[in-house]
């Protein structure tokens, strides 16, 4: 498996599946201009990876968005991820932040999991508190309430790359092999950062299960495709009216519209705001 794939496996023999999730490039581009501490990527990208794979694995076709919502100096991590694996991300993240528990990083905060999908007259939202002290425990807890599942995530992330490798136990798991879960659970803890990071999932699987049955299924594709969007800006510009916008332009020169979740920036100087309401029958106020 190269960098920006997502690949199933199961274990036949055990009624366990899981999955393998691998970023590189694809990182890089979600990390680009943004200027994260250490910190705030190794938890971003913790959370990017878990993300993918729970969208990989919902029952039908959907948009999963994520937030992690606290008190602490990253009040706010969002995922977003689709059926097609095309992911975007965001962190808000306070002055100089420095390595520390996930408790003391996020403070006391909320999970809150929307799930979209073409089945849906509104999309699902669950929110609960955050119980874990680590992105793989928080889902690995949120899992296990939600869908009554043992689950396992051994995650890492680094400016380089995020990875991650999942496990569920099955309904029948116990009855195929009473210790089945217990065995596959005590060799994936094994998995070291830096293989999660640089080995194939082939490669990956066969270090830590070269014992069992292990069926792979074909690797996906992860991307980052979300071009900007010029026009719906200029619309929300319009909608916001010719005073407010000329009054923002006034005070500060130019006017700045981060998307932060797609990683965009628009920058609108007086002669693009002039373009943007010609089409209206009153004067331009005068900025000076």
């Amino acid at each position: 498996m190269t960098g920006n794939t997502l690949q199933r496996f199961l274990f036949d023999d055990l009624d366990i599946r899981g999955a393998v999730v691998r970023l590189d490039s694809v990182w890089k581009k979600l990390l680009t201009n943004r200027d994260y501490p250490e910190p705030v990527i190794e938890l971003l990208g913790q959370m990017s990876a878990t993300t993918l794979l729970l969208a990989d694995n919902l029952k039908q076709a959907g948009r999963l968005t994520i937030q992690l919502r606290g008190n602490g100096p990253i009040p706010l991590l969002v995922i977003d991820c689709n059926e097609k694996l095309n992911i975007r991300c965001m962190a808000q993240h306070g002055e100089k932040i420095k390595a520390a528990s996930l408790v003391d990083l996020l403070g006391q905060g909320q999970l809150l999991l929307s799930l979209d999908m073409a089945s849906m007259r509104e999309p699902f939202q669950s929110i609960v508190p955050l119980s874990g002290n680590s992105i793989a425990e928080i889902f690995e807890h949120y899992l296990k309430q939600s869908e009554q599942l043992a689950s396992r995530f051994f995650l890492t992330a680094s400016p380089a790359g995020a990875a991650g490798l999942f496990l569920q136990k099955m309904p029948s798991t116990d009855q195929r092999d009473a210790d089945g879960w217990a065995r596959i659970e005590a060799l994936a803890s094994t998995a070291r950062p830096e293989e999660l990071l640089g080995l194939s999932s082939e490669e990956l699987l066969t270090r830590l299960f070269h014992e069992e049955t292990v069926r792979v299924f074909a690797a996906q594709t992860v991307t980052n495709d979300c071009p900007e969007d010029w026009e719906k800006v200029r619309n929300m510009l319009r909608t916001l009216g010719r005073e407010e916008v000329y009054a923002a332009l006034k005070e500060h020169g130019t006017i700045i519209i981060r998307d932060d979740l797609g990683n965009h920036e628009y920058r609108f100087d007086k002669a693009a705001i002039d373009e943007l309401f010609s089409n209206t029958p009153e004067t331009p106020p005068t900025v000076h």
